[in-house]
């Protein structure tokens, strides 16, 4: 598979430059492994790469500090580190003896906060990126949005060259996730009943987390279920949007919404086998919502923090993005090239303040609504974070 340059690549060798350890994470397949053997020669040191998944190189690391000492000239890149949880404290001792950047890349199939003692280790010492799947402004040369919506941002799912390869790489990823991965990061659940619960979110995608529904449904207390959300989200499988509430009057619902986070892994948890299939759907403006939402996420500035606002009245915005807990940005997702804001759009707008307000839609060119509301396509979503977004371009 050829491969594709990521965004990431030179944000990675920019902190690679500045921190002792970089650690890359993101879920599997997700394409960690091909962007770092891509920007090695472009690091400042020479490197040595080890697959922990691998028992030959897992074998050198029997005895880290004699294997990794003589190593100080070299940036070494350690894949699939939540193998080897151990392994932190034990690299913490070899960067206080010598702290140069670039010592290490660590390439994880997981969040920090499932690599034990990864955050409280390393401290101070390390810079993490999450690597998401192919965002569109990455991929536009090689595939049309809605190829990109309906396969998913995963290289082996996106990449295929024909469907039915497609359809057969994201039912292996679902099994092996749930067969093998998730009770590797420490998961202990039967696969059926988590296999259950990952398509019940499928089905929820884009709608509020309701506890009540899933524990009620899968005959399981409410607190297993959030245990097990956790670890799919810790995963990178599914994200929880929380709602915005920072110092407003008004009654507001105050619980997150859930999504599935790949658009391909979601429509084969759904059974949909086809775009064909996906525009009769019901979850077609569900799947369509979930795709916007990776999309912006994606792109986020470091400033920014992402929501979504609903009043117990039912007005409601699906995303907003605040710059210092400040509302800025107001975003509508709609799946029609005629759109229109609800009303609640625009009571939201009078109750945040924000000051640029955009419907993202399936269209390719910009059009206005009104003087300060622009309908953009997937093609534009830079204008979100533009300083003069407005001009219709």
């Amino acid at each position: 598979m050829e491969y594709i340059l990521r965004k990431a690549e030179q944000r990675i060798i920019k902190l690679a430059a500045y921190f002792p350890a970089v650690a890359i994470v993101g879920p599997r397949q997700v394409g960690k492994t091909s962007l770092v053997h891509a920007i090695r020669s472009k690091l400042d040191r020479p490197s040595v790469y080890l697959d922990l998944e691998n028992p030959d190189d897992l074998a050198k690391m029997a005895n880290p500090s004699l294997f990794l000492d003589p190593l100080t000239d070299q940036t070494v890149i350690l894949d699939e580190v939540q193998k080897l949880p151990s392994l932190f404290p034990i690299l913490r001792g070899i960067i206080d003896r010598q702290r140069q950047p670039g010592r290490f890349i660590l390439l994880g199939s997981a969040s920090p906060d499932l690599i034990r003692d990864t955050s409280e280790s390393l401290a101070g010492r390390i810079a993490y990126h999450e690597l998401t799947p192919f965002y569109f402004d990455e991929i536009d040369a090689v595939a049309d949005f809605q190829a990109h919506w309906f396969r998913g941002g995963f290289p082996p799912s996106l990449l295929a060259p024909e469907d039915e390869y497609a359809r057969l790489w994201r039912q292996n990823f679902i099994q092996t996730y749930l067969e093998r991965d998730l009770p590797l990061l420490g998961l202990k659940a039967d696969p059926i009943m988590t296999g259950r619960l990952w398509r019940m979110i499928a089905h929820l995608s884009g709608s509020l987390l309701n506890m009540e529904l899933l524990s009620g449904s899968l005959g399981i207390h409410g607190t297993t279920v959030k245990k097990y959300i956790d670890f799919f989200e810790s995963a990178y499988l599914v994200r929880r949007l929380p709602p915005y509430f920072n110092n407003l009057k008004k009654r507001l619902v105050k619980t997150p919404k859930i999504y599935i986070r790949d658009t391909g892994i979601l429509h084969q948890l759904l059974g949909v086998t086809s775009p064909f299939h996906l525009a009769g759907h019901p979850m077609l403006g569900a799947s369509w919502e979930t795709y916007v939402i990776e999309q912006v996420a994606a792109i986020l500035p470091d400033w920014a923090a992402m929501y979504f606002y609903r009043t117990h009245h039912g007005n409601e915005v699906d995303i907003v993005i605040t710059r210092g807990d400040k509302p800025e940005i107001l975003i509508e997702v709609k799946y029609s090239t005629t759109p229109k804001p609800s009303k609640g759009f625009y009571i939201a707008q009078s109750d945040l303040g924000t000051t640029k307000q955009f419907v993202i839609s399936p269209v390719e060119t910009s059009f206005f609504l009104n003087v300060d509301v622009q309908v953009i396509g997937i093609h534009h979503l830079k204008k979100i974070f533009e300083e003069s977004p407005y001009d219709n371009t």
